[in-house]
């Protein structure tokens, strides 16, 4: 405990390493503002009216690291999940409103670029998104899974015939068919 603190608190995380300090609140008195006083030669006493009454008010100060933080919230996501045939699946499982893209585009072949730029060029307008066509699709999956991706919209061959997708979520690895004109709608309350 600092010299000029009457107490502190600190606030802990369990990291995968052990308890840590995540946050430190301080009670740091009138330290802080009787210096400032005695340099400036300037009161900075406080007059409370209804107690007739002057005084020097004290400082609380809340230290949170942001580092700490950041790790606090990737490593609570993180997750290696051993799925059925004892493939492992590593999993960032972000709230959707905290991953940084909140959508991939992948068409299934290359064949399905142009459909699927249409759909990137509609997401795009309304949420961070990636556009992802190296490798297998299941392969690209798990490279969103890994990125903390939510939703994964898949352009197949069907999307030519009826303009519906295949969106993917991230979590439950469940998959739905929407129709183009309803995906930023659908995205957007799923990520609300």
């Amino acid at each position: 405990m600092s010299f000029y603190s009457k107490a502190t608190t600190d606030i802990e995380f369990l990291f995968f390493f052990g308890w840590g300090e995540l946050w430190g609140i301080a009670d740091r008195t009138d330290y802080d503002l009787g210096v400032h006083q005695t340099h400036s030669k300037e009161s900075l006493e406080y007059f409370d009216p209804e107690n007739n009454t002057k005084y020097l008010p004290y400082v609380i100060e809340p230290s949170l690291g942001v580092e700490r933080l950041l790790l606090s919230i990737l490593t609570s996501a993180y997750e290696e999940e051993v799925l059925e045939g004892g493939e492992t699946r590593e999993v960032l499982h972000l709230k959707p409103f905290l991953a940084p893209k909140k959508v991939a585009v992948l068409p299934l072949v290359n064949k399905l670029s142009e459909k699927a730029l249409m759909v990137y060029d509609i997401l795009i307008k309304k949420f961070p998104c990636d556009y992802d066509t190296s490798g297998q699709i299941g392969k690209r999956y798990r490279r969103q899974d890994a990125n903390g991706t939510p939703f994964c919209v898949t352009i197949d061959f069907d999307t030519l015939e009826d303009d519906t997708v295949t969106v993917r979520d991230r979590d439950t690895m469940e998959q739905i068919r929407v129709k183009i004109t309803d995906l930023v709608g659908y995205i957007g309350e799923k990520i609300n």
